[in-house]
């Protein structure tokens, strides 16, 4: 999840913006429903940064009419995930007309960078390696539902009528890397196919510009970037212009943020929805706030408050790569991991920012067993424990147009980073 964190529960999990959450999937899940979420604590980096087109708080929004639109699916997805949203990628040798168009692209608010895996390339593409020390770079991106190890490579990104132009982007399960570290190993089940990734890749369009920061480029944390040699690999810095980036802080207009756009679902849910993601905000005239709540994040973990009932949740934050709510509360009864009442429950919550603007959201709680005994796909009142925080994930996008903007990026509410909707 961020420049900072990687809090993404993806898909299937729930990684409550820990150090290495940036979509993914994995984890454990029944009959393909879902994941076990788990709570992770957010890195101690700071915000890092490519080069934004206006950051000063008082400038305007460069006005753009590139097209801006990316269509996005929830429907059946790879493992037979539910609440999945997914779009399709473009990727090219940099600078060159070599490319490839990839499906069953994960779209996760909770991380930043692209993620793909190795076996989705045709061998026709071969992307350079991003050097590291005397080998070459690799990553470790750890989620609530395992790990993901790959290597650093540059990309041309093409979505819409958007290029991120030679960005670093990592390349999972990249068979000409070494195995992964031990530390990296460590962090849970290996995300390293379809069958678990449960996807092609993760697109972590977040609160960030870049997943890591100033963080992994002063110091080599551990579980983050690797210098990789034939022998191994050894925990490294890695500096900004070289971590994965977030495509949308590349691009040349549209670059301060992104729109998710749902519609609404009935309780039982929906086989499939088409919806968008559009690239910027206050940039043209489909990416308006138009009188949205604007709640700020935190600078240095992206997260919000999330007061319900008698339970204050100080890490909660909008994660569309999660496939449910996630959060712990006594008062549903549990079918496992999921809540299960016997009939639909309405609850509210009260989201606040840093700066203390505050608004109250109703969202609803269904019983899980039955949602998943349908052969629906898409549900907005699929809920789960969580051992801390509140992860508003997929559900509640439905029916709203939600806005992640990133850090340091001026937009028509000032700058990111905030969510709205």
């Amino acid at each position: 999840m961020t420049s900072a964190f990687r809090f993404h529960a993806l898909l299937l999990v729930v990684c409550a913006v820990l150090a290495g959450c940036g979509g993914g999937g994995g984890g454990s899940s029944t009959s393909g429903t879902g994941s076990t979420p788990s709570a992770g604590t957010p890195s101690s980096t700071t915000t890092g940064s490519t080069t934004p087109s206006n950051t000063a708080p008082g400038a305007s929004v460069p006005q753009s009419n590139i097209a801006n639109v990316q269509p996005v699916t929830v429907g059946v997805s790879p493992g037979m995930t539910r609440n999945m949203l997914t779009t399709s990628v473009t990727i090219c040798m940099a600078g060159t007309s070599n490319c490839t168009t990839i499906d069953d692209i994960q779209v996760d608010t909770g991380s930043n960078g692209l993620r793909i895996l190795a076996s989705a390339l045709p061998s026709s593409l071969s992307l350079p390696s991003v050097a590291s020390g005397a080998g070459v770079s690799g990553e470790c991106a750890v989620f609530g539902s395992g790990y993901a190890w790959g290597s650093v490579r540059t990309a041309d990104v093409h979505m819409a009528g958007q290029l991120a132009s030679s960005i670093p982007v990592q390349l999972i399960a990249d068979p000409a890397l070494p195995a992964a570290p031990t530390d990296c190993a460590n962090a849970g089940p290996a995300m390293l196919t379809v069958a678990s990734l449960h996807s092609n890749g993760i697109l972590g369009v977040g609160l960030f510009p870049v997943d890591c920061g100033n963080g992994c480029a002063n110091s080599a944390l551990p579980r983050w970037y690797y210098s990789c040699t034939t022998s191994g690999c050894t925990a490294s810095t890695q500096p900004v212009a070289q971590q994965l980036t977030n495509p949308v802080s590349s691009f040349a207009l549209d670059n301060n943020g992104v729109v998710i756009d749902l519609p609404a679902v009935a309780d039982t849910g929906a086989a499939s929805v088409s919806g968008s993601l559009i690239f910027g905000i206050g940039t043209q005239a489909n990416n308006t706030l138009s009188g949205a709540s604007v709640l700020k994040a935190s600078s240095a973990t992206g997260y919000v408050t999330t007061t319900s009932g008698a339970q204050t949740y100080a890490v909660s934050y909008l994660d569309s790569g999660s496939n449910g709510l996630f959060f712990h509360s006594s008062q549903f009864p549990l079918c496992g991991f999921w809540y299960c009442p016997g009939s639909t429950q309405t609850a509210s919550a009260s989201i606040t920012g840093i700066d203390g603007g505050s608004t109250t959201v109703s969202f609803d709680v269904g019983n899980s067993s039955t949602l998943f005994g349908s052969s629906n796909n898409a549900f907005d009142n699929l809920a789960g424990n969580a051992s801390q925080g509140f992860g508003w994930g997929l559900p509640f996008f439905y029916g709203k147009r939600v806005y992640t903007a990133i850090a340091a990026r001026n937009t028509s509410a000032g700058p990111g980073p905030y969510y709205a909707f």
